[in-house]
């Protein structure tokens, strides 16, 4: 290395070079030299995923926005994302909705509530809305209610 570059060598064989980066921790990578694998990496976009999502159902598409805003960038939702839409083609659309209606229900936006709940089958069971307005608070010195 040198104050510009990285050479990287195998059995002393020069493999590749780098502009060097002096951001701590930093990376640089180019393109050409990712496995075929991660290059479907560099494909993805938010934009993406929601469409592939929408394709699915709008809960789907709801479900897979909220994962990514619950995260600081975008990117770092991306395996959940990935994983969460799979998911799919394992179990059928019909019970990746479902799961996505019960994760939200519960306020869990990440790929192992998903999986968790598919592989408990709980997306099998009807959904009960359980935010009824109509039951009272019951009084106890413990509960403050709305005025406090």
């Amino acid at each position: 290395y040198n104050t510009r570059e990285i050479e990287a060598f195998f059995r002393y064989v020069k493999i590749a070079t780098h502009t060097r980066s002096f951001r701590p921790y930093g990376h640089t990578t180019r393109e050409a030299h990712l496995a075929s694998r991660h290059r479907l990496m560099t494909d993805w976009t938010p934009d993406k995923f929601l469409a592939e999502a929408a394709s699915i159902h709008p809960d789907v598409e709801a479900y897979i926005r909220r994962v990514m805003d619950e995260k600081k960038h975008p990117e770092q939702a991306y395996k959940s994302c990935r994983g969460i839409l799979n998911f799919a083609a394992r179990v059928g659309c019909k019970r990746l909705i479902n799961a996505c209606r019960w994760a939200s229900c519960s306020g869990l936006y990440n790929y192992p509530a998903i999986a968790d709940i598919l592989k408990n089958r709980q997306d099998e069971l009807p959904l009960e809305d359980n935010r009824d307005e109509s039951i009272p608070m019951p009084c106890h010195e413990n509960i403050r209610g709305k005025e406090y």
